[in-house]
């Protein structure tokens, strides 16, 4: 019970923070709000790691594959940042929950792991979701703003691959601080050259981002730590219900019965999948 209300708070939190992000998007360049993303939290997490006494664990790394993935989580962020732009919350998210999807089957090349028939058939259902969002609109059947999410996605089962592999030898505490570091100083780098002033407005705006983005991943990195995947996975499905709450009270936009069906059939594919993960890991265990 415990480890499930962390995790409902954590996507609640995310989920703030991704309002803040289309927020800032709407006046920044994509590059910027990944910068902005990563230099805000980073005061925050360290703090946190400094006070668990978790500093000594963050030079003990392998340095290729954080490097790697701070590479990917900058493409991520910038393809989010841009996509939110044009796209509600609600669509944006909608499409995003393809990942735990591209995450089982990234797992079979990637780290050798075996996905059965019945998996298969889960991620190619949930793949028909993604192209049901994709309907032809008025703007054309794949727009740039749903490729950057689907681009995001992908980016993100890369990166939880890469944390998989990253687990077996370095803390917790050094893969938050490096991806937010490698988010604030090589995203700050690319970002440069089309930097756009701060607005003094905006400042609460990062702030706030800042806080719950440091806040998101306290609380889902301890939601993990108390509770079985299995089982706290699934609630990472709410953050529909916060996208359709934030599109309607901040920008007045209510998603269509289209998007609720690509999205019902994404997530159920998402929920049988982890279903069917759940029995597997039980098989072996007998």
């Amino acid at each position: 019970m415990r480890a499930a209300m962390i995790m409902l708070f954590a996507v609640a939190v995310f989920s703030l923070m991704d309002a803040g992000l289309k927020t800032l998007a709407a006046s920044y360049p994509p590059l910027q709000v990944a910068t902005l993303r990563g230099a805000s939290s980073l005061p925050f997490v360290l703090a946190w790691v400094a006070a668990t006494g978790g500093l000594g664990t963050l030079l003990r790394v392998r340095w290729p594959l954080h490097l790697l993935r701070g590479a990917i989580g900058i493409g991520m962020m910038a393809a989010f940042a841009y996509a939110l732009q044009t796209l509600p919350l609600t669509t944006a998210y909608s499409i995003f929950f393809v990942a735990p999807l591209l995450i089982t089957a990234l797992s079979v090349p990637l780290l050798g792991e075996k996905v059965g028939p019945r998996r298969w058939g889960a991620i190619a259902i949930g793949l028909v979701g993604v192209l049901v969002l994709l309907r032809p609109t008025g703007e054309g059947m794949l727009s740039w703003a749903a490729f950057a999410v689907l681009l995001a996605a992908l980016g993100y089962a890369v990166s939880a691959i890469t944390v998989r592999v990253l687990g077996r030898t370095d803390s917790t505490a050094a893969m938050m601080v490096w991806l937010l570091a490698l988010l604030a100083v090589g995203g700050g780098l690319l970002a440069w050259p089309q930097w756009v002033p701060i607005r003094p407005g905006d400042g609460w705006v990062i702030l706030g981002v800042g806080v719950a983005g440091a806040l998101g991943q306290w609380a889902i990195t301890e939601a993990f730590r108390v509770g079985e995947a299995s089982q706290i996975a699934p609630l990472e499905y709410t953050a529909l219900v916060w996208g359709v709450l934030l599109d309607v009270s901040l920008w007045g936009v209510l998603p269509d019965a289209v998007t609720w069906l690509g999205a019902a059939i994404i997530i159920a594919s998402g929920l049988y999948l982890l279903r069917r993960e759940r029995l597997h890991v039980e098989a072996e265990h007998l």
